[in-house]
């Protein structure tokens, strides 16, 4: 056994010249050898790559994937050796000060090496390397550790009352208690060991719970998958330079050691983490051939293939030809759904006495997206914080609705359900995407109170139930042309809202055809009730909407220019004698996020005046619900004012959006002087 060990190290030489990790830790020694202090532990990191390794030695290559702790022993000697034959650091004394921590690259892609709290048995008796990937759902706050810590013989006539015989280093899957604390005894003399405090060494370290991915179908409320799994979290230590790598909502693969913590009478299973990575799921780089087909078709106009892509969309929920404003505002809002910052989130509220379908017709668009969360009522929308349960007393911060559903929906229900103070926090996060997470020192063990800032990438879906809702409101009077009571809603919520959506049918009167979709389907819930259904499936959509949403698009100067003089012209249209413009500040934001969107719906890269358009028209039909009609007085469904039955009917609504348009252009140039417009010629 001593022969192979040795041969090891020899092997564990010949990989760090090679792959350039000789270098590297002599440079990290030339650090601590600058610094000219005495340390209890130097520690290194030493980044392994288990093909080559294998390559070079399949003995070692095995030693370190399945005994990553007695492997690290094998480096931490070669580099002991290699600090006293080259002189790199001065101070050291004993091999017992070298801390290695070795990081594999990656692991051999093969279903032993993976590690999943879904499927059984959950070895985590093995300390050795794992992968798991899932989504953090909670984070704690960074605390310390001991790293490190030298200990001392009592007797003071031993040999071992002073030197660096006793080091203790935290290793994966330890307590606290396991590094220090007070039963230790000399080995030589057999007297009580005492630390010595001036050389205790502190690290960084962060609790992290994350869960498997699969998750986000439970979120969805809905699943097509009729398989039944197993989900639990599972806890994740992060140290050191591993602390805050992860972001809370985040998708990671990471690479640990299992791990068994004992928490009183509870055992709790955890991953103490090697390495952090973080998963970016890739979009489809194709769509369906009838998807294709119908683009080919309907080339001759830009308004076309985004019509009939509303009209027969959901049709597994609606019969096509129905709410067709609504569905066009949801394709809309899907394709611009996205986990950047700086992304033009689109957000929708209905207002509707149909309250059930409108609900299975949103609940049904947000399974379409890997990230559709449907909030419960009983939990909370946004991140709060809770005492951490693994006993450590600190917080931490749990993900809620709104970040699970990062980069994607959070359909959040009726709005009128909720109360005032969860009101005002929905106005806070809309208008800033940022949340913040209040963490009262006293409470967690911390000397001073904290403000943790969370990002909410994620577009948020709502509806309010005219006829049906609890709460009481007072009824207006002075009604203008076009408007609608939203006083149920705050003034101000209603603004940040991108678009506000009325369904298209009266209150308490259902279509022939909806009623009898509705029968048909509850009698028969998995028939394929339409043609169309079989040959735009959802699947299909799903592909098409991660294609769609992946294109990077830009505006062309000719619908900047249309939407900026519609802006400009409409700030002064739509104003009062006391408040002044009715119109918000982020209308132009709205105005180019639907634009892009319409963009991407149409599969171009070139924002045309053609979508620009249809953004204005969209917008507009909004802003008369809220604020009653303007001097560009649209049609009460100006997107879709015809039945869309065959080609006719298409040609007709080309021909009255052209008429939409040169009426804008009149509407600009009567309102909005200073911006120079050029109607083409048809």
């Amino acid at each position: 056994m001593h022969h192979e060990i040795q041969k090891m190290r020899e092997m564990a030489l010949v990989y760090l010249d090679r792959s350039g990790g000789l270098q590297k830790f002599v440079h990290d020694c030339k650090k601590y050898n600058d610094s000219k202090q005495s340390y209890a532990v130097y520690r290194f990191i030493i980044s392994i790559n288990p093909s080559d390794i294998a390559e070079l030695d399949a003995t070692l290559g095995n030693y370190i994937l399945h005994n990553p702790i007695q492997a690290a022993q094998i480096f931490q000697s070669v580099c002991f050796v290699a600090i006293k034959t080259l002189s790199l650091i001065e101070q050291l004394q004993t091999e017992a000060q070298i801390s290695v921590l070795l990081k594999p690259t990656h692991l051999p892609p093969l279903p032993s090496y993976v590690l999943s709290l879904s499927a059984f048995p959950f070895n985590y008796t093995s300390q050795r390397f794992y992968m798991s990937e899932g989504i953090v759902i909670a984070m704690g706050t960074v605390t310390k550790y001991t790293q490190g810590a030298r200990f001392l013989c009592t007797e003071e006539t031993c040999p071992f009352s002073e030197g660096f015989r006793y080091i203790r280093v935290h290793l994966p899957g330890a307590t606290e208690s396991a590094t220090v604390r007070s039963d230790f005894v000399c080995s030589l003399c057999s007297s009580p060991l005492q630390e010595d405090m001036k050389f205790r060494v502190l690290g960084d370290k962060q609790i992290v719970e994350m869960i498997d991915a699969n998750v986000l179908n439970a979120l969805k409320g809905y699943c097509n998958d009729k398989s039944h799994f197993r989900i639990q979290t599972f806890t994740v230590f992060l140290r050191d330079e591993l602390a805050n790598k992860m972001k809370i909502g985040n998708h990671y693969k990471i690479i640990g050691i299992p791990a068994c913590v004992q928490n009183g009478l509870q055992a709790t299973a955890c991953i103490e983490a090697n390495s952090v990575q973080l998963c970016k799921p890739n979009g489809p780089s194709f769509v369906s051939d009838n998807f294709k087909y119908l683009l080919s078709l309907t080339s001759s106009s830009c308004w076309r293939f985004t019509a009939i892509l509303a009209n027969i969309f959901a049709s597994q929920v609606v019969p096509p030809g129905s709410y067709n404003t609504l569905k066009l505002a949801i394709l809309l809002s899907l394709v611009q759904t996205c986990d950047k910052e700086s992304a033009d989130y689109l957000d929708l509220l209905i207002v509707t006495s149909d309250t059930l379908v409108i609900d299975r017709l949103l609940n049904y668009s947000m399974c379409l997206l890997p990230r559709g969360v449907r909030h419960p009522p009983s939990s909370e929308v946004f991140p709060c914080v809770s005492k951490d349960k693994h006993g450590t007393g600190s917080a931490s911060i749990h993900a809620c609705s709104a970040v699970l559903a990062q980069g994607g929906v959070c359909y959040i229900g009726d709005l009128s359900s909720y109360k005032k103070d969860k009101l005002e926090l929905l106005q806070s996060v809309l208008e800033s995407r940022m949340t913040t997470v209040f963490i009262p020192g006293k409470k967690y063990g911390e000397a001073a109170d904290q403000q943790v800032t969370i990002s909410v990438q994620t577009s948020f879906w709502s509806f309010v139930g005219v006829d049906s809702s609890p709460k009481k409101h007072i009824q207006k009077d002075n009604f203008l042309i076009g408007q609608m009571d939203v006083s149920l809603i705050p003034p101000n919520l209603l603004d940040v809202f991108g678009l506000l959506i009325c369904n298209e049918f009266p209150s308490c009167q259902l279509s022939s055809p909806l009623v009898h979709h509705i029968l048909k389907k509850a009698i028969n819930p998995e028939a394929m009730l339409y043609k169309v259904s079989q040959q735009f499936r959802t699947e299909d959509y799903e592909e098409f909407i991660l294609f769609a949403k992946n294109l990077h698009v830009e505006l062309s100067s000719e619908a900047e220019n249309l939407i900026q003089g519609y802006y400009l012209a409409s700030r002064r249209v739509r104003r009062d004698s006391i408040n002044g413009s009715t119109l918000s500040a982020s209308a132009l934001k709205v105005l180019i996020s639907l634009s892009k969107a319409h963009t991407k719906l149409s599969l171009r890269k070139k924002v045309l005046e053609e979508d620009a358009l249809i953004a204005i028209l969209l917008l507009e039909s909004s802003l008369t619900l809220k604020h009653g009609k303007s001097a560009l007085c649209i049609a009460p469904n100006p997107v879709f004012p015809f039945d869309l039955t065959d080609e006719n009917s298409l040609q007709q609504r080309d021909s009255y959006l052209r008429q939409c348009y040169h009426h804008l252009l009149k509407f600009i140039g009567a309102y909005g002087p200073g911006i120079h417009m050029n109607p083409n010629e048809e």
